[in-house]
């Protein structure tokens, strides 16, 4: 199910924290909640449009998804409204890293750094239990 960003989770601590994460990244990146979504269905994720494109790609919208197995990914938009195409992955060892460090890494992205990120999803965690203590010093 889809929320907007005022979603209720069935643990506080969990909907509180990624809302309040969610929002410092959005900050931290110079857009609002307005361009957040969420979604609380197993695994949880999120989605956070930017007002950028990449220069290899003019003509496509630049978004962040974020999901709770595997953190945050750079995606752009497609024309036909199908799935996005991820184009590379945050990894590191936390599915919620310091908003600083997804903004280092959208700026490498503009940068048009082949190297920012991986290409294949990282295996940080397993959906479900556990997402609350990642997220406790958000709520």
């Amino acid at each position: 199910m889809t929320h907007s960003i005022d979603l209720s989770l069935d643990d506080p601590v969990v909907s509180l924290g990624l809302r309040e994460y969610l929002s410092a990244v959005a900050a931290r990146l110079g857009v609002g909640l307005e361009s957040c979504t969420i979604d609380c269905d197993l695994p949880r994720s999120a989605y956070l449009a930017l007002d950028w494109r990449l220069d290899r790609f003019p003509g496509r919208d630049l978004a962040l998804l974020w999901d709770e197995r595997h953190g945050w990914a750079a995606a752009i938009e497609t024309h036909s409204g199908e799935d996005l195409i991820v184009l590379s992955y945050l990894g590191g060892e936390s599915v919620v890293p310091a908003p600083d460090e997804v903004a280092r890494f959208v700026a490498a992205l503009r940068a048009d750094d082949h190297t920012a990120g991986r290409p294949d999803p990282p295996a940080i965690r397993e959906a479900g239990p556990g997402l609350a203590e990642e997220l406790r010093v958000w709520s």
